[in-house]
């Protein structure tokens, strides 16, 4: 016997974080890491910045350590960061790395300022 359940849209609104980095949200040594190694060693080997409507993509050799700091770092931002949208994909035959980041409408330009020293 099969039994579908269906259930009604919920009347609670849903969460929705405000545009802040909760730097709180990782440790002392976490915050460090993030702040002072993988951002800066992810700086140093970006290669274009794209725009796109609801944010941006920014171009990564495809290797493997580009990707493990690439994962570390996107893991940590989602818990400071809430609100953004991540996003990777590699490119079909051996093309680039890509981080995505976009939301909801303002999280553009909130990447555009905090983001500043990437867009470059």
């Amino acid at each position: 016997m099969v039994i579908w359940a269906t259930s009604e849209p919920s009347s609670q609104p849903e969460h929705v974080s405000s545009f802040a980095c909760n730097a709180l949200a990782l440790s002392p040594e976490a915050r460090k890491r993030h702040f002072e190694e993988v951002a800066p060693a992810l700086l140093k080997v970006k290669k274009s910045t794209r725009e796109l409507p609801d944010g941006y993509e920014f171009e990564f050799p495809a290797n493997k350590e580009t990707y493990q700091l690439l994962t570390e770092w996107a893991f940590q931002e989602r818990l400071c960061c809430p609100f953004l949208d991540i996003g990777m994909r590699f490119d079909r035959e051996g093309g680039p790395l890509w981080l995505l980041l976009t939301g909801r409408p303002g999280t553009k330009e909130f990447i555009k300022e905090e983001f500043a020293r990437a867009m470059q």
